[in-house]
């Protein structure tokens, strides 16, 4: 299963890459977000991998991100484990002009292993597309706000 989409930001490419590089900003637009740990490797370099935690109401989520590629600020790329997922991330950044910068991302979900999100994914595949959509729109006015 594979999403992508893209947002216009009214921001110069090297500000949103700032937002978008540094986890401390995690929070701002990523819901339920607590906090990064970085495990192995150079923090934000390729091979890097780092835990991240989440919570959703009583619901706590720990996922396992592998850095695959980072060629900021034009390209990164990473893997995200779950217990009962995989997904691969592609986020491209381009300069549209001095003020503009266009985000294009793309998501596959690799793995499903648990029936409940494996039934979602087959008869409501919008809701893995809207989450990602909702947290590009808030990164979008997170970063516009700056």
């Amino acid at each position: 299963m594979k999403f992508n989409g893209s947002k216009e930001i009214l921001k110069p490419r090297d500000e949103v890459v700032k937002y978008f590089a540094d986890p401390t900003y995690l929070g701002e637009y990523q819901d339920g977000f607590i906090r990064k740990e970085l495990i192995s490797g150079e923090a934000g370099k390729d091979s890097a991998v780092s835990k991240m935690f989440y919570k959703y109401g009583k619901r706590e989520m720990e996922l396992t991100e592998t850095i695959t590629k980072n060629d900021l600020p034009e390209l990164f790329e990473a893997s995200y484990h779950h217990v009962h997922m995989d997904n691969t991330m592609q986020c491209k950044f381009t300069a549209l002009d001095t003020n503009r910068t266009l985000y294009e991302y793309e998501y596959e979900y690799t793995r499903i292993n648990w029936i409940i999100p494996k039934l979602i994914a087959i008869f409501f595949p919008s809701v893995y597309r809207k989450q990602g959509e909702k947290w590009m729109q808030q990164f979008k006015e997170f970063v516009e706000k700056q």
